[in-house]
């Protein structure tokens, strides 16, 4: 995963808060210019300068974090400093062997940030440099140790895989092997980026401790391109456990492939980029067992499978039936799937437990054009899609999405809005 500066559309705000945990609150949003400055801080010596007899630079600067000789430092830390009148700055990490540590700066110009996770049990030497109108660039540093290798890791994994093309319904699921403490999230959060080329504007939302989602505000673009990356590793979860590793994924968006169905027509319009390119007769769940109306998105494809109530329902009203090109739409159990027997009815009465039924043709087809991620939208039934039975982000309004996130959410600004000086670190349409 490497986002490009001009099209990233997430990167953390400001800590809520006045709880400190070192540099788990360092800001990921990329910069362009800043203005930043150079002299000693956190106990360093003061600025390296000799000018003889001329003046001293104007520019200056504190490192703040890590504190000089600083030792047991996270893993994920980051360089924090403090500015005054500097024009240009840059910062530099090296290992003990002198390597230089790629990195990127805030968009606040007060910190720095590693492209991944130092090594455990490492020294390191950060360098300002900062330059103000005079010309004259002045430094300071501040050298740490990294902590030892912490017993207590936590795994971070991702539902998609590189590469993967995906509906522009998919959200993108971030799980953790154990549960992120609340006050934890919004550390975490900061160190979350997506990038999508066209760029859309996004937010994440925590479904639960162990799960974290991203979605755009519309559909996603069609053929957009979206990278995202966790920087969790050596990050400080709560309760003595750290982050196991770093995380990158690419994936693509495929074409705009959207499903609707009405109760009341007993039909689905299935539309590709914008433009109808089928309508297909279904039948939908009968009024002891009704479909869910709500925005669901395809969840996984089964070519053959078993639906099995028996155990359920009981053997009055269970039933062991074979089923082609099956869809699931939610934990629960709906479907979009091909069903012979009730092709008599499709396009006038509901008649399945609850599934959108088509026929086999219909079946074969959708299921050979959609993908994983894919919407769908069923309109009128008698009964309310539940939230969280499925991926049920697109059933909220962005409003309700947005009151999910760990870290206070501001709009991008439009173009001729009035701006700040400051770069934005929201996401940019």
């Amino acid at each position: 995963m490497r986002p490009s500066q001009d099209e990233l559309i997430r990167r953390g705000a400001a800590r809520r808060g006045g709880r400190r945990r070192g540099f788990a609150a360092a800001v990921l949003a990329a910069a362009l210019a800043l203005t930043s400055a150079c002299t000693s801080g956190g106990g360093d010596k003061p600025s390296s300068w000799q000018g003889g007899g001329e003046s001293k630079p104007k520019a200056a600067a504190t490192i703040t974090e890590p504190q000089a000789d600083a030792a047991d430092v996270p893993a994920s830390t980051g360089i924090t400093f403090t500015t005054k009148d500097a024009q240009e700055t840059s910062v530099e990490l090296k290992d003990s062997a002198g390597k230089t540590v790629e990195g990127e700066l805030a968009a606040d110009g007060k910190s720095w940030l590693p492209d991944g996770a130092l090594e455990y049990g490492e020294k390191y030497t950060a360098t300002v440099t900062a330059t103000g109108d005079d010309g004259k660039p002045a430094t300071a540093t501040s050298s740490f140790t990294t902590m030892a290798k912490p017993a207590q890791q936590i795994r971070v994994s991702s539902f998609l895989g590189d590469n993967q093309v995906v509906g522009v319904g998919m959200p993108l699921i971030i799980r953790f092997s154990r549960a992120i403490p609340e006050d934890y999230r919004d550390d975490v959060q900061r160190r979350m980026t997506v990038t999508a080329k066209p760029a859309q504007e996004g937010v994440w939302h925590w479904v639960s401790p162990t799960e974290v989602r991203y979605r755009p505000k519309t559909f996603w673009q069609a053929n957009t391109t979206v990278s995202y990356r966790v920087q969790a590793g050596g990050l400080p979860l709560g309760d003595g456990w750290y982050g196991r590793s770093d995380l990158t994924v690419d994936v693509k968006i495929g074409p705009s492939f959207v499903m609707t169905v009405d109760n009341r027509t007993k039909r689905m319009t299935v539309t590709k980029d914008g433009k109808v390119i089928k309508t297909i007769l279904v039948s939908l769940g009968k009024k002891t067992t009704p479909s869910s109306s709500g925005t669901m998105v395809v969840i996984e494809k089964l070519r053959k499978t078993v639906f099995d109530t028996m155990e359920e329902l009981g053997p009055d009203e269970g039933y062991r039936t074979k089923i082609d090109f099956a869809q699931r739409l939610t934990w629960g159990g709906e479907f979009i799937h091909a069903a012979p027997w009730s092709e008599g009815q499709q396009g006038s009465v509901n008649v399945s437990h609850g599934c959108v039924n088509v026929s086999m043709a219909d079946g074969a087809w959708l299921f050979t054009n959609t993908r994983i991620g894919d919407p769908i939208t069923v309109k009128g039934t008698e009964r309310q899609l539940q939230n969280g039975n499925g991926w049920t982000d697109w059933n909220l309004s962005w409003d309700e999405y947005v009151k999910g996130s760990a870290l206070p959410y501001e709009p991008p600004a439009q173009p001729g809005d009035e701006a700040s000086e400051e770069p934005s670190t929201e996401p940019t349409p």
